[in-house]
């Protein structure tokens, strides 16, 4: 099973590695809820000691989906497609995705995909705290002269 490598760490970073994106299906981890494993995914929360958001990267299979359903309690999910293309679902609507599609799915959204090309399809998945975020861009940032 592949390992993140730490790059570098102090007070107030934390850079890891996770290698070639092409590389992600060398990745595995035992889900926590079904203790089975999961081929071709990685989560970096715990590596680089993230506070607000979960990032996880994923490879599917082609011709194969998820093979779940699921939602969350307090977090919203963003996915970004970056190879391959198939379809998401959300509750009853099923639409299709490709590289490029970028798709917000609140907490209580039942949602899972689908890997309908011949390649791979890899994608991010950004987890935070449903309306969490209060400032952002140049609203949150001060420039520091050097």
């Amino acid at each position: 099973m592949k390992q993140t490598e730490k790059i570098s760490e102090g007070k107030n970073y934390s850079a890891i590695n996770i290698g070639n994106l092409e590389d992600i299906k060398s990745y595995s981890l035992i889900h926590e809820k079904t203790g089975k494993e999961v081929k071709g995914k990685v989560f970096v929360k715990e590596p680089t000691k993230a506070t607000g958001t979960e990032i996880s990267f994923t490879t599917v299979l082609p011709k194969s989906e998820l093979g779940y359903f699921h939602i969350h309690h307090r977090n919203e999910e963003t996915y970004i497609i970056l190879k391959g293309s198939g379809y998401y679902q959300v509750d009853d609507d099923c639409f299709p995705v490709q590289a490029g599609s970028i798709i917000r799915v609140a907490p209580e959204g039942v949602r899972s995909l689908c890997n309908t090309a011949e390649e791979e399809m890899l994608f991010i998945c950004i987890q935070s705290k449903e309306n969490s975020l209060e400032e952002y861009t140049a609203g949150d940032g001060q420039r520091i002269a050097f």
